[in-house]
């Protein structure tokens, strides 16, 4: 018999009534029953189509969705980057769904009161076998490889109101990601469509609303939940954890937030009086106007590299602070070709192939990275001479040539950024923003400029990760305080002193020359593997033993030694106060994902676990069985 929170599905033609248009389209759809408001609710996508590109004007559009099976009053938002139209109702679905009354004649009732006493009053189940928190790439991957594992009773919790993570709160002006799109995605999820080698913000975003619309996982996300801390509950071996939408324990806690979530911003003497426009690069401000304005950008890092280009086109002046100039290399990126996608859609293997041939390229370079960096010094060399083609003012060529060695900080890819930097109306600075009074901005070499609006593009907090301060392990002590500014776990993932609790993206699996994705993916099947040791019936909740993070984090330490990230000669967002790197994975992503197949219990301790709950009514009740939403499974 299917849950509830089962999905049902539609794919095939479908006649959308929009006032009094009528358009016979392609759609994609799925369905699920939601007990927070005992609504059916249904989504999908309608295939581009170009009658409906030129008659819906811009935001959601109201219709009536019509396939042989029925019809359901739909809303229609705009199209994604290839053109595709997300398309949703609230309301019984415009195809067949697996439940239904006894008369067959509509989707089955809610129970109310039933349902009320398995969540909180904010709509969140009460108890959940594990909670993630973040729905960017690793919460999202969490949930599909949790389903896969077959563990349903889980929850996803999303401060936002949609899924994305760092692609969706990045939206400045060249947004863009500097890994292949084909290595910069799920291997469990390849996305055919494509458009360049090298793709956008808008394209990895909605690629993510894709891999959220997997079946099952949409049911289990819950927006508007922002985690406000975390609390370990030794008597009842499980965490409490209070949110914007209420409170609610689970078993097992995995924060998939990621070091790219909270935007750093500089206490820079001044700031507060500055009368223009000030805002993060990772908290865009598309109300203000930047055209024809002084701008000052402060930083030169990924971020930075991007938007610069963009400013600099639109600027009267643009002004770039730069404490230490990056390495860049050409952006090999190009169109991805019509014939290239109907391959990538009808001959899957071939994606497979071309991803396989992008990480092999890219993995063979991590010998320059942790063992010899001496060869980085041909890439050195490519650099060199793509800065000397744009930059042919010597003065410039000398401000943005790197003195250390390449790696020691983010390689970073671009082909107009020097381009841009080299035309009139721009300025580097070779210092960094030391002050700043009234509408002039104070260099700490004593230059001084007059700009209308400051952008910085400062980076996030990857060595001291907010979340840390609201988080309490055993014993009331804060991951902050154990932690003391210096990030430790063992196998990047769970930390001593903190039971049940697992990190996608944690201390030391960060990567300087391949993808994210595959440490996530190598995370994930260590932490799912560690959820079913957790749940063993009748055994206590997991914790670290000391000794064996000890002895990890001395391994990692003795392997980063001789990388370019400690013998380089740079001070970069990778090292903390105590200039140790607890960021970066100083060995192969191979290694990594062997170290983490799966879980040894030798290196963990069992915690007691909770005494039985008897009911208090002393009776039982099998009959009614409730899925992690709080439905009914009939």
């Amino acid at each position: 018999m299917a849950d509830f929170d089962d999905e049902d599905g539609y794919q095939g033609t479908a006649v959308l009534d929009v006032g009094e248009h009528r358009f016979e389209v392609r759609v994609e759809l799925r369905g699920y029953f939601q007990p927070i408001d005992g609504r059916y609710h249904w989504y999908g996508r309608i295939a581009p189509d170009d009658a409906l590109a030129g008659t819906l004007s811009a935001g959601r559009t109201k219709g009536t969705l019509s396939t042989a099976h029925g019809s359901a009053p739909a809303e229609v938002g705009d199209p994604d980057p290839w053109g595709r139209y997300r398309v949703e109702g609230v309301s019984t679905p415009p195809f067949a769904t697996a439940f239904r009354d006894q008369a067959g004649t509509g989707v089955l009732p809610p129970r109310p009161d039933e349902r009320r006493e398995q969540r909180t009053e904010g709509g969140l189940p009460r108890h959940v076998r594990v909670a993630v928190i973040g729905a960017g790439f690793g919460g999202l991957g969490a949930g599909i490889k949790l389903l896969e594992s077959g563990i349903r009773d889980f929850a996803i919790l999303e401060r936002a109101d949609s899924v994305g993570g760092t692609w969706r709160d990045n939206t400045y002006p060249g947004c863009a990601c500097d890994v292949p799109s084909h290595l910069y995605s799920f291997s469990f999820a390849p996305n055919p469509r494509w458009s360049r080698s090298f793709s956008g913000q808008p394209e990895i975003r909605a690629y993510l609303e894709d891999v959220a619309d997997r079946p099952g996982l949409r049911p289990r996300l819950y927006f508007g939940a922002a985690v406000t801390g975390a609390v370990w509950q030794e008597d009842e071996a499980r965490w409490r954890i209070d949110t914007a939408r209420g409170a609610m324990t689970a078993d097992v806690l995995v924060s998939a937030g990621g070091p790219l979530s909270e935007p750093s911003m500089p206490q820079i003497p001044g700031l507060d009086e500055f009368p223009g426009a000030v805002f993060h690069s990772a908290r865009w401000d598309h109300d203000t106007d930047l055209a024809g304005r002084r701008i000052a950008v402060i930083g030169t890092g990924a971020s930075a590299i991007q938007l610069v280009p963009q400013l600099q086109q639109k600027a009267s002046r643009l002004v770039l602070f730069q404490r230490t100039p990056a390495w860049v290399m050409p952006r090999r990126d190009r169109k991805i070709t019509g014939a290239e996608k109907w391959l990538y859609q009808h001959v899957p293997p071939t994606q497979r192939l071309a991803r396989l041939g992008i990480y092999l390229s890219r993995e063979a370079t991590v010998v320059g990275f942790v063992k010899r960096p001496a060869l980085l010094k041909a890439a050195q060399r490519v650099a060199l001479h793509h800065l000397g083609r744009a930059a042919k003012d010597p003065a410039l060529r000398a401000k943005l040539t790197p003195r250390y060695v390449m790696g020691c900080k983010r390689v970073l890819l671009s082909n107009d950024y020097y381009p841009a930097l080299a035309q009139p109306n721009a300025e580097v600075v070779a210092a960094g923003l030391a002050a700043i009074e009234g509408s002039t901005l104070i260099g700490s070499d004593g230059s001084r400029h007059e700009v209308d609006a400051i952008v910085f593009a400062t980076g996030f907090h990857t060595v001291d990760m907010p979340m840390a301060r609201q988080v309490w392990g055993v014993g009331g002590r804060s991951l902050d305080e154990v932690w003391g500014g210096d990030m430790r776990a063992l196998r990047g993932t769970t930390v001593a002193g903190f039971p049940n609790l697992c990190f996608v993206i944690g201390p030391n699996t960060g990567l300087g020359h391949n993808s994210m994705v595959h440490i996530i993916e190598s995370q994930l099947s260590y932490i799912v593997d560690f959820v079913k040791a957790a749940g063993r019936s009748g055994q206590g909740p997991l914790d670290p033993d000391q000794g064996a993070q000890d002895a990890w984090c001395e391994q990692v330490e003795r392997r980063m030694g001789p990388t370019v990230w400690n013998t380089g000669g740079c001070k970069s967002w990778y090292l903390n106060d105590a200039g140790r790197n607890p960021t970066l994975w100083p060995a192969s992503t191979l290694r990594f994902r062997r170290l983490t197949r799966g879980i040894d219990v030798r290196e963990y301790v069992r915690r007691p676990a909770a005494a039985p709950d008897p009911d208090p009514t002393g009776e039982t009740t099998p009959a009614l069985a409730l899925t992690p939403n709080g439905a009914d499974q009939r």
